[in-house]
């Protein structure tokens, strides 16, 4: 053997590997080769009715796992990845949610506008730095087991937002009103939204060579964070505006899931619902939880709960009632209206913290609620497809903080709670596997 691998003069050739390996493995935060062999592989997810299932395999006999998500949101890894000097915290974050047995983390791609950090700085041009920020997270996250729910553009005006889209229409001479709901009918600022998703789609990987249409690592495309309207005479051009954009995603990517972003307020069409929203107000936004999510194109629905912000004067009791009937009338309209799976895209509490430096566990209250409600959802194979935290951070980026923001393992309790939460739905994973549910079938 050894004659052999001296004649064929293979030493050199595994020495090189080797160190390629080791540097990879070491300093690949600083590295720019692809990095395409180290990969894990992952399967692909898609839904069967109000499930997610992961496609492991190929062709005819694909073998087909059900998913029931825990997983969190870090909005801000890729404006920590557009520097290699900061990179360590994302490899941290997305490290330390592995470890919590966490495998979807939801997070922006998107930053529209003039900056560093920007990766659309005009319609259709783009940084190469802050889109290299963005293949770095991506390879990042398979290399860490964790799947990514990329969102695409903001309803607020951080990072841009449609009102920067808006801005870019009226310096380009637009005859367009200054009103954000034109994001979602004027006809030039839609074909600006469409060629950003393009580049998006078609972006191959400066780090992997995948093109992200490609890519198993994303779980999913999401339309817009939190879409609403300024005015609720905006609703039908909203509702359009979803069905003309998912589409447009399919035509492009047919791998990859597609959801809306909406934080679950029934409107005024679903008039025997409103009663479910926090308050009246919710019905004027736009939206409609059930009508934009029955799109055909749509693969699952998406649910926000912030009992604390949107219910502020409400004691904890009222709170807790308030989130336990939102919870449950959402997983109802994905079991029997939608037929779609709902994954709960943003759980936020509120963290404070007294005096003493000791944290109430309010926040512990509604976290286990809708812990609660996804295990057993998931141990009836029913729509409640999991939950997102918002959101978590690592030492070191602060700056990224709000009052629903923690660094979990400051919080005992809570870091308890999500790894026990990861547990429990493995635990139903594997009971599928010994009973056979976990089987080869078509699509």
């Amino acid at each position: 053997m050894d004659s052999q691998w001296r004649e064929k003069k293979l030493y050199p050739l595994l020495g090189i590997f080797l160190l390629v390996s080791l540097l990879y493995l070491n300093f690949n935060n600083n590295l720019s080769f692809p990095v395409l062999l180290w990969q894990p592989k992952m399967g692909f997810v898609s839904t069967n009715s109000t499930q997610f299932f992961i496609i492991n395999g190929g062709g005819d006999q694909d073998l087909y796992s059900p998913l029931y998500v825990n997983g969190w949101n870090s909005y801000w890894l890729m404006e920590e990845s557009v520097w290699t000097s900061s990179r360590s915290k994302v490899s941290k974050m997305l490290k330390r949610g592995s470890q919590m047995g966490l495998t979807v983390c939801r997070t922006w791609a998107f930053s529209d506008g003039h900056g560093p950090n920007g990766l659309q700085l005009s319609p259709g041009v783009f940084n190469e730095r802050a889109f290299q920020g963005l293949d770095f997270v991506i390879v990042e996250a398979r290399k860490h087991g964790i799947r990514l729910i990329l969102s695409l553009v903001n309803n607020l005006n951080a990072f841009g937002g449609k009102d920067q889209y808006v801005r870019w229409a009226q310096e380009a001479g637009i005859n367009v009103s200054s009103s954000d709901d034109s994001f979602f009918s004027n006809p030039t600022i839609k074909d600006y939204y469409k060629a950003y998703v393009k580049a998006i789609l078609m972006r191959k990987n400066s780090m992997s060579g995948v093109r992200y249409s490609d890519e198993p690592a994303i779980f999913a495309w999401e339309l817009m964070n939190e879409p609403r309207c300024a005015s609720s005479s905006s609703a039908p051009f909203l509702q359009a505006w979803i069905t003309e954009m998912a589409a447009f995603i399919k035509s492009l990517d047919k791998k990859h899931l597609v959801t809306v972003g909406v934080e679950g307020f029934y409107g005024l069409t679903t008039s025997n619902k409103t009663e479910v929203n926090p308050g009246k107000w919710a019905a004027l936004l736009g939206s409609d939880f059930i009508q934009n999510s029955a799109v055909k194109n749509i693969d699952f629905a998406s649910v926000h709960t912030y009992p604390d912000s949107w219910i502020p004067s409400s004691d904890l009791k009222a709170k807790a009632n308030f989130l336990s009937l939102w919870v449950d009338s959402h997983i109802s309209d994905g079991d029997f209206v939608l037929r779609k799976p709902v994954l709960f895209t943003e759980v936020g509490s509120t963290w404070h913290v007294n005096k003493k430096g000791v944290y109430d566990t309010d926040a512990d209250v509604f976290l286990k609620m809708v812990y609660d409600r996804i295990y057993d959802s998931a141990k009836k194979r029913q729509a409640g497809a999991g939950a997102l935290i918002w959101q978590l951070l690592v030492e070191g980026v602060e700056e990224y903080s709000d009052q629903f923001s923690l660094v979990p393992w400051h919080y005992p309790s809570t870091y308890k709670l999500i790894e026990e939460q990861s547990y429990r739905l493995r635990s139903v994973f594997a009971k599928s596997s010994k009973d056979g549910e976990i089987n080869r079938r078509g699509p």
